[in-house]
């Protein structure tokens, strides 16, 4: 997603007062606003999808300190939904036969043999994929492949 798509976004949940995604759109909309006026510099596609992902990280642990306190069920239904709005918002995550796929590919190029060339592997992956591939499964993968 871009910063723009991300600006019509937040005006469309506050256009349908669909409040929750509008508040967690925010807090995205302010975590990307502070990089923009503290490095001046534009604000990347890459730079939404990292934030997207911090402020889920984040909104995830805040959840599960409201699920280990059990005291406010409104609170952990409204985060419950805060990250799945978010989720939506990612790129569709590489898994199963293209993760695999993409695995020998990666395998051919750097012509790793060992596991001590699965860093090597796994920062390829990730530069081809943009970080978003199910890394467990990957590892796992090469774990089965490499000596």
């Amino acid at each position: 997603m871009d910063y723009q798509t991300l600006q019509d976004q937040i005006k469309a949940a506050m256009k349908a007062h669909d409040n929750h995604r509008r508040d967690i759109l925010r807090q995205v909309h302010t975590e990307l606003k502070s990089i923009e006026v503290n490095e001046r510099r534009d604000i990347q596609e890459s730079d939404v999808d990292a934030m997207l992902k911090r402020v889920i990280k984040q909104t995830k642990e805040t959840l599960d300190g409201s699920i280990k306190a059990g005291n406010n069920q409104e609170r952990t239904d409204t985060l419950t939904e805060q990250v799945k709005i978010l989720e939506g918002y990612l790129p569709k995550q590489v898994e199963g036969d293209e993760l695999k796929a993409m695995i020998d590919e990666v395998l051919a190029e750097t012509g790793a043999t060992t596991k001590k060339e699965m860093g090597k592997v796994m920062g390829a992956l990730t530069q081809r994929t943009g970080g978003n591939f199910d890394k467990a499964a990957a590892a796992a993968e090469l774990n089965k492949r490499l000596n």
